[in-house]
Parts: structure tokens; C-alpha cells; sequence
């Protein structure tokens, strides 16, 4: 259903270092950067068919983030999704919602941590139990 995610960031560089560490521990690698049309520059993270991309906005307002929104990043294991977490805040990150840790719902049980990007973009790492 997707191709891509793309997020605004109000400090590109920050962003990098941000996302290179925390979409590492997934396996992630090095940013593609790239200049937009309009002098914007933007990172686009592949991996595994997946692509999120972080802009300047076009519109040179600022970034911030969707109130309610969340993006979900597939984690391999519980300690995956721990380490999502603290890998994040390490590197200025903000801790949200409950520690992270095993969630039992009408969805099934799942592993989950939550935080906001230095933007105020709401991440969550999830390992859904089967």
C-alpha cells in the first residue's frame, strides 16, 4: 500500500544523526541525501523495500509533528524493540507513553516502545508475538 514515509525536520543534519542511529539498529544504512528541485535537502532511508524520507519543507514553514500520528518500525524481537527505544533517546529522542515493554490488547500481545524524534515526530518500535 505504501511507497514511502516522508517527514519534516526543521535541522537536516540533526535528523541524520538521529535516524542513522536509531534505523540502524534495524539494519538500516546510510542515508541517500538528496537536493529537491526547490534547494530542499531531504534523506531517504531504504531498507528492506521500505523508504523514509525526511525534508526541509518545501514551503520553508516549520516542521512539527501530526498530532495523533505515529510511524511504526518493525522490530525482530523484544530486545529490538528495547533497544529502538534507547538507542532513540540516546540520541535526543523523547521517551512517550509506558516504558517499553509487553502490551495485550484485542490486537494480540506485542512488544512496544514509543518516542518522539527531536522534531516532535511520534515513532513506535513494535514485535508483535505470535
Amino acid at each position: 500500500m505504501f511507497n514511502h514515509i516522508m517527514i519534516g525536520s526543521n535541522d537536516i543534519d540533526r535528523s541524520e544523526r538521529f535516524y542513522t542511529a536509531v534505523l540502524g539498529v534495524l539494519g538500516a544504512g546510510e542515508p541517500v541525501r538528496n537536493e529537491s528541485p526547490t534547494g530542499h535537502m531531504r534523506l531517504f532511508y531504504r531498507h528492506n523495500g521500505n523508504t523514509l524520507a525526511i525534508t526541509q519543507p518545501i514551503n520553508n514553514e516549520s516542521a512539527c509533528g501530526a498530532n495523533g500520528g505515529t510511524i511504526g518500525f518493525k522490530c525482530e524481537s523484544p530486545e529490538q524493540v528495547k533497544e529502538f527505544h534507547d538507542v532513540a533517546v540516546a540520541h535526543g529522542g523523547r521517551s512517550v507513553e509506558d516504558p517499553p515493554g509487553l502490551r495485550e490488547n484485542a490486537m494480540g500481545a506485542m512488544h512496544l516502545s514509543y518516542v518522539l524524534d527531536p522534531d516532535g515526530n511520534k515513532l513506535c518500535g513494535i514485535h508483535r508475538v505470535r
